[in-house]
């Protein structure tokens, strides 16, 4: 039954954010991506904090080693970005960023293919941290599944463009960009074979899960609402910093009332 679970929240949590990133894209609503993100920078550090991080240390596991896993977690995101392995862009032609014509063609390198397999190993790895939650509790996994599809939509909608900026076309770039979703099924398919072998793993990958969810929303989203908000004056400034800073907020107080409910039943 726990297995179902998993494999059905890989499957629709990847189709949501697929669909909803490629109806985005085509439609160019650039100021919805952007409340996306800050959203989704709440989601991802609220889910983090207030229910993965929770989770693996009310175990018995060593609260020392758990920490250290957490570190040398977030070390390990840095390094996968490094080389590429993780990459996020947010942006499209037109999106009202200041980029040169043609700036995401040089973005998407070979074909875009680069962006592919990198989508294809995230999508893997986001399909263990949802088994893992699933396996700590159902209804953990299926908050985790929902902070992981709102946060994969920003980064498929920039995945989509940069493929259809390479010459893809709107058909082909939804079709590979759904193949690249379904490695999350193998991750959580592995995943469970993975952890059913060994319990005493699944407290420190449910401390991966949070710092890749942390890595992510500090790493990755925050410096984009950044940018966001440093586009115009003091006065846009200010307004845009409210408005992600409230969308946070709504991001965090999802978790936290849906953690209230689960912890009710």
């Amino acid at each position: 039954m726990t297995l179902a679970h998993i494999l059905a929240a890989n499957l629709i949590g990847g189709l949501f954010s697929l669909l909803a990133a490629a109806w985005l894209s085509m439609t160019l609503l650039s100021g919805i991506v952007g409340r996306l993100v800050s959203l989704s920078a709440g989601l991802l550090l609220g889910t983090a904090v207030l229910h993965l991080m929770p989770e693996a240390f009310e175990s018995r596991t060593d609260i020392h080693a758990l920490t250290w896993t957490l570190l040398l977690g977030i070390v390990g995101f840095f390094l996968l970005e490094k080389f590429a392995v993780l990459r996020h862009n947010h942006h499209h032609e037109g999106d009202g960023h200041h980029h040169h014509h043609g700036h995401d063609h040089e973005e998407a390198g070979p074909g875009g293919l680069l962006i592919l397999v990198g989508d294809s190993i995230h999508n893997f790895a986001d399909g263990i941290l949802i088994a893992a939650a699933f396996m700590a509790d159902i209804k953990l996994g299926w908050l985790t599944t929902f902070a992981v599809a709102a946060h994969e939509i920003p980064q498929e909608i920039g995945d989509f463009i940069v493929l259809l900026n390479a010459g893809f076309s709107k058909g082909k770039a939804l079709l590979f960009n759904a193949l690249a979703s379904l490695a999350s099924l193998a991750g959580g398919l592995v995943g469970y074979l993975a952890l059913q072998g060994s319990r005493d793993l699944l407290p420190h990958v449910l401390m991966l899960a949070v710092a890749s969810f942390v890595y992510i929303a500090l790493a990755d989203l925050v410096p984009d609402m950044h940018k966001e908000s440093a586009r115009g004056g003091h006065g846009w400034r200010d307004r845009k910093t409210l408005q992600q800073l409230l969308l946070m907020g709504l991001g965090v107080a999802t978790v936290a009332l849906l953690t209230g409910m689960a912890h009710r039943h």
